[in-house]
């Protein structure tokens, strides 16, 4: 089982979205800065807004990647707090 998460910056207010299988350690790593990307290394602390379980990996690789185009993000403003 995979969750594709969305999450947001107490920082700055910018969403980061990704994938993972164990959605707690994820979240606990982007807070802590440890293993997390470039992107959010300096940015936390993180609250999760959005999440959607999936089937496996390929499922949650593809709607992350939805996520991340045009459209997704106009998903995004509709189901998350501004």
């Amino acid at each position: 089982m995979y969750f594709v998460y969305i999450l947001q910056s107490k920082k700055d207010g910018k969403h980061y979205i990704g994938f993972t299988d164990n959605l707690n350690r994820r979240l606990k790593q982007h807070n802590k800065g440890s293993k997390a990307t470039p992107s959010t290394r300096n940015r936390g602390p993180f609250h999760l807004v959005y999440c959607e379980q999936t089937e496996n990996r390929k499922t949650a690789r593809q709607r992350e990647r939805y996520l991340k185009s045009g459209a997704g993000r106009e998903f995004i403003k509709n189901v998350t707090p501004p």
